[in-house]
């Protein structure tokens, strides 16, 4: 049983009990815009209790259970399935979640949502869609359009600015002008958001095909000052800031560091890759990715004409497919060359790619050099010697050492 069978198994088993239970939100707007749902939400009219009931306490888990939330779970191949009961939000005192909530119909439920996109259910086993917000027909304009009035669908939830932009980037969709409008008005009060959740909005955006659309949005939202902490993007020149969009465009692959890497090189002295990184709450692999590929990328550009002990330790390192992908997206053809020529070396098999050093630190002890501060530095000259086929042997590496110790 897969995630859609599951889903279906949970709604059938809700219906079965006696109550009106449907899918919701995300998955409902995917399955009519003919896309596969990434996941699946239920909504229902059982209370949280009654859910466990039906499905035993064992196979639920009562996280969100004070938000009328019970995650139910299936079998291997399945994601859990959240079971979220109709309700009505009191208010949103953190700008997150509700103070409380109240039980109430599917209307209801579909009124306290983001989008009217976002704001469908669909009956599986019926086959109908239920829409009392004017989801479809938003759909088939493609407007990204609040449910009611767009101010109070921010102000339940800050987030809720990014998000409107991410799904307009990401379906190719208009933000309706009631709702740009409110976005732009409010653009500066995102900074009420968490930059956990900050990051991962950004996250989504910059791993998706449709990056620099969002990125467009975000520069007309007002909201890029926001996210990047700092107007230099905005402030530089018209032309750096279309080679930037140009850029992500042009990244091929889903990679978040390779196009945080893209986007903050033009305020990487500004503003810092700390600061951003930090606002962000990225982690430290990732941050390191993102340096690593500001810090490497114009020498690998120029990979074939430099020595290939600078270029071998670069290749191993685990940063090396962002870096790449970035060289990729913004390099001339003479980078693109040193690209395929890269590639070529990582297809390699790996006792060519990393031999074993001639000599090592016994090696040396054994020939009656004294560990200390030059010991560490001689091992490195002699690696890189080999590594451009200066040195071919072990009774080479070690003449060498001793020529260097006289």
């Amino acid at each position: 049983m897969n995630s859609q069978e599951f889903a279906l198994h949970v709604v059938q088993k809700l219906q079965h009990a006696g109550f009106q239970a449907l899918w919701a939100g995300g998955c409902v707007r995917d399955q009519l815009l003919g896309l596969a749902p990434k996941d699946y939400d239920v909504a229902t009219l059982a209370t949280p209790e009654q859910v466990r009931k039906i499905f035993g306490h064992k196979r639920t888990l009562p996280i969100g259970a004070s938000f009328g939330v019970i995650t139910v779970l299936g079998p291997k191949l399945a994601d859990p399935i959240e079971v979220a009961t109709f309700r009505r939000d009191a208010g949103y005192s953190d700008g997150r979640r509700p103070d409380s909530v109240q039980f109430t119909d599917a209307r209801e439920d579909a009124l306290r949502r983001d989008f009217t996109i976002n704001g469908m259910f669909f009956d599986p086993v019926n086959e109908t869609v239920l829409d009392f917000v004017g989801g479809k027909d938003d759909l088939a304009s493609g407007l990204i359009r609040a449910i009611g009035d767009a101010d109070k669908r921010i102000e339940e939830d800050k987030l809720r600015m990014l998000r409107g932009v991410r799904f307009a980037a990401k379906y190719g969709f208009s933000i309706e002008n009631q709702t740009l409008h409110a976005i732009q008005q409010r653009a500066s009060e995102l900074s009420a958001v968490s930059n956990e959740r900050i990051g991962a909005e950004m996250q989504r955006m910059l791993t998706d095909a449709s990056r620099a659309k969002a990125l467009e949005l975000l520069r007309q939202t007002n909201l890029l000052p926001q996210v990047l902490l700092d107007k230099a993007l905005l402030a530089g020149s018209e032309a750096t800031w279309e080679m930037t969009l140009k850029n992500l465009a042009a990244l091929r692959v889903a990679d978040f560091c390779a196009a945080a890497a893209i986007l903050v090189e033009p305020i990487a002295t500004s503003v810092g890759v700390e600061k951003i990184a930090d606002h962000w709450k990225l982690s430290n692999q990732q941050k390191k990715a993102i340096k690593f590929a500001l810090t490497n990328k114009e020498t690998l550009e120029v990979a074939t004409n430099k020595p290939w002990s600078v270029i071998q330790p670069l290749l191993l390192s685990p940063f090396i497919e962002s870096t790449l992908a970035v060289l990729e997206a913004v390099g001339e053809q003479q980078a693109q060359d040193n690209v395929s020529f890269l590639r070529k070396q990582l297809a390699g098999k790996s006792d060519q790619l990393d031999p074993l050093p001639l000599i090592t630190g016994n090696d040396l002890i054994a020939n009656g050099v004294q560990p200390g501060p030059a010991f560490k530095r001689l091992l490195e000259i002699c690696r890189a010697k080999q590594l451009d086929g200066e040195l071919k042997t072990s009774q080479e590496a070690l003449d060498f050492v001793k020529d260097l110790s006289n």
